[in-house]
């Protein structure tokens, strides 16, 4: 069998079936290039319709780098090669693998699949952070990725030799053909309007399955509230099933009625198909007034318009109906901000390239159910580019895991602190058993709100990452991902500290960079870059079981054994959004704030906290310095661009600040305490001396002695830290008026001159009769 006409051959068996299938040319990069063209030709699938994901630029069609791979979200391709030569980007291959059309061709081109783990390329090099090397790293992920083509069906595989252009040579070998004799495929059936429907005739029309035009239809309840409140419509289907059209559908139609229509995504990119169906249904029509990338007008004086998250949940504009598009891939927190709003709809991807579904089910769903909302739930099932069973689709989520998830509840629903035990997942051991290796992953899928296959070969390859878990009965029950840190070399911190960033490194890069520390990217740490528990045992205790037994690792025998290199570790440290519940968590598992970004998160809208817990004398240094400098630095930063962050999050984030960073006695002048004692009485102004005020929040707030309920610790926040005024703060807090909130004030200041008062500023106090 030729190349030609296997080639030939794969297009007729995946028309047949209105399949995909995949073809892999291993060989010399030239040779097998040209390969994928003469495959793509004798396949009779128009050039227009192809696309080379590749470093190299020389392809008859259009082709982008693997890095923009991501511009070809949500289009669709007969065919597309990626080109694994010069970078192996496991993100190219989940962007990519869903933008083939049924009949069409996957191409994936490889060195010598025997040896190709062996070698290192620039994704390579992007997974050597510092102080390792691209020779620490290792190829178990594309070692897997071979064996998964060459077990899997529907793919073929080809091995090229250099000797391709000779036309006497025999320089294509078949070694798989990827035939499945498959049966023909079944006719769609034809999507008509429902009897009830409100949304105009052509809108359903426009459907491709009935599966969306069912879509489309629930979505219908973005019209109008209902009597059980503003309706939450809940669209949930794998990548391809056409959710993000119907979204963009239903918005159209809404448009056309004159209501204002919010969009919002993770990016503005991932809301291209939205727009694209909105605008096709209002052009058809001939009902478009205007368009532009982030807006859309209809001529009812509606509109279909796109925020950024952050932005969007705070409803700017007051929209009639919100869609969030790829909601499982922003977190949580920033989710249930919507649920304060007009009706709705979250779609979201239930296995694929942009977020786990899985996550959002579990953790936000909690949040939609106690709202005072009218769930709708749709599943979107029936693929619209290529037909159900696909097995190029089917290799995608077995190669990039994307389907992976954490045991069953009923496996781990027994799990105590007592039954489970403490075990390190090796690489080795991760792919030697394929159901530890989804566990895990699947767990690690849970903890962030946007976990990529770029990640799955973090896990595999990175030589600054390992892998602790926690197993009942041989299930991951708890899992945890570190990154190494620090130990740079003085060059390094140099450049560093003259601006350079560098990777993988992220405390060091803040301390050093950001924090103008020379020596913060010395001392080795370990960053908990993940750690999630089974939502079955959240409440367990068994998250921070499994911190425990990973600083026990890493403290005995001064962390040399548990360390990647053999150093000794000097402390543990995390990085993220900060929300009162993590800040509360981390501080009850021994970490300690020395950083609170002044920057949003973009996609989550949160600020980062940055926390440590030290292991040795150098660790605690670092640690203390930078709690030190936060403590000096947080009345600039609290009343600037902190300014407007919730208070529970800057109270709880100071009152996991080590209380090392508080001088032992105030500063205050005799002055300074008249002024605080006479406010605690109801005279004299705040703004008599700020500075005091400003000295004994933190101080407050920090060490917690004089005993203040979180409602007069919020009121220090605000009006000291924050310099809000009197009346922003009696709003925000919800006092009755601005005086009582003065009052509340003075109330606040008086445990303050109990606890931390000079003798004379508590015989200042018989100044004033009780």
């Amino acid at each position: 069998m030729t190349l030609s006409s296997l080639a030939a051959d794969l297009r007729t068996e995946a028309e047949r079936a209105n399949e995909r299938r995949a073809l892999v040319l291993s060989g010399p990069p030239d040779a097998t290039r040209r390969a994928a063209v003469d495959a793509i030709e004798a396949a009779d699938l128009p050039i227009r319709d192809c696309t080379a994901v590749s470093a190299a630029e020389d392809w008859p069609f259009e082709h982008v780098g693997p890095r923009q791979s991501r511009e070809l979200l949500g289009r669709t391709q007969r065919a597309i090669v990626v080109d694994g030569h010069d970078e192996c980007s496991p993100n190219a291959v989940g962007r990519t693998v869903g933008a083939v059309d049924g009949g069409g061709l996957y191409v994936l081109l490889a060195p010598d699949l025997d040896t190709w783990g062996q070698r290192r390329d620039a994704f390579d090099e992007s997974l050597a952070v510092p102080p390792f090397g691209v020779d620490d790293v290792t190829g178990n992920f594309r070692d897997r990725l071979v064996e998964t083509l060459r077990t899997h069906p529907g793919i073929a595989i080809c091995e090229v030799d250099n000797g391709y252009d000779d036309p006497e040579g025999d320089a294509v070998e078949v070694r798989d053909d990827g035939l499945t004799d498959p049966w023909p495929a079944r006719p769609r059936e034809t999507p008509e309007p429902p009897a009830d429907a409100r949304f105009r005739d052509d809108t359903y029309r426009a459907c491709r399955t009935v599966d969306q035009a069912e879509a489309v239809h629930e979505l219908e309840a973005l019209r109008h509230d209902t009597a059980e409140g503003p309706p939450g419509v809940v669209v949930e289907a794998d990548r391809g099933r056409g959710k993000s059209s119907a979204a963009g559908l239903a918005a159209g139609a809404l448009a056309r009625e004159g209501r204002d229509v919010l969009v919002t995504a993770p990016d503005r990119r991932g809301a291209d198909e939205v727009f694209a169906r909105a605008r096709e249904r209002l052009e058809d029509a001939e009902e478009l007034a205007a368009g532009s990338d982030d807006r859309i007008d209809a001529d009812s004086g509606g509109c279909v318009r796109f925020a950024r998250p952050p932005e969007a949940a705070d409803l700017p504009e007051d929209p009639d109906a919100v869609v969030v598009d790829e909601a499982a891939a922003l977190p949580v927190s920033l989710l249930e901000r919507f649920l304060d709003g007009p009706p709705v709809a979250f779609c979201t991807t239930v296995h694929g390239y942009e977020g786990a579904g899985r996550s959002f089910d579990v953790r936000f769903r909690r949040s939609l159910v106690d709202s005072e909302r009218e769930v709708i739930d749709v599943r979107l099932d029936e693929p619209i580019r290529y037909a159900a069973g696909d097995p190029v689709e089917s290799w995608a989520f077995r190669a990039l895991l994307l389907d992976a998830r954490p045991p069953v509840d009923q496996l781990v629903a027994d799990a105590i602190p007592e039954t489970v035990t403490y075990e390190k997942l090796t690489r080795e051991r991760l792919l030697a058993d394929e159901h530890l290796l989804r566990e895990a992953f699947g767990l690690l899928v849970l903890a962030h709100y946007r976990t990529e296959p770029d990640d799955l070969a973090r896990l595999l390859d990175a030589p600054n990452l390992t892998c602790r878990a926690l197993l009942h009965e041989g299930r991951v029950v708890s899992v945890a991902l570190l990154a190494r840190e620090g130990g740079l070399s003085e060059e390094t911190r140099e450049r560093v500290y003259r601006g350079e960033r560098v990777r993988g490194n992220m405390l060091p890069d803040v301390f050093t960079s950001q924090l103008r520390d020379r020596g913060g990217g010395e001392p080795v740490g370990y960053r908990v870059m993940r750690i999630a528990t089974h939502h079955a045992v959240r409440s367990d205790g068994l998250g921070s079981l499994l911190l425990s037994e990973v600083e026990d690792e890493f403290r005995s025998n001064d962390g040399r054994d548990a360390d990647l290199r053999g150093e000794q570790v000097d402390y543990f440290g995390v990085g993220y959004g900060a929300t009162p519940e993590l800040l509360d968590f981390w501080r009850g598992n021994g970490y300690r704030t020395v950083h609170l970004s002044t920057t949003k998160n973009d996609a989550s809208g949160e600020h980062s906290a940055l926390m440590v817990r030290p292991l040795t004398d150098d660790g605690a240094e670092l640690a203390a310095r930078h709690a030190r400098w936060f403590r000096e630095r947080a009345p600039g930063v609290l009343a600037g661009p902190l300014s407007g962050v919730d208070p529970d999050v800057i109270r709880r984030a100071l009152r996991a600040v080590d209380d090392g960073a508080v001088p032992a006695e105030p500063s205050l002048s005799e002055r300074d305490w008249r002024v605080v004692v006479d406010a605690a009485n109801g005279m004299g102004s705040y703004h008599a001396a700020p500075a005091a005020f400003t000295e004994l929040a933190l101080r407050e707030l920090i060490v917690g002695d004089a005993g203040l309920d979180p409602s007069q610790e919020r009121l220090l926040v605000e009006k000291v830290l924050q310099n809000r005024e009197w009346d922003a703060v009696a709003e925000d807090l919800d006092r009755v008026s601005t005086r009582m909130t003065m009052r509340a004030f003075g109330d606040a200041c008086e445990p303050l001159v109990e606890v931390y008062g000079t003798e004379a500023a508590k015989a200042h106090r018989e100044y004033w009769p009780n």
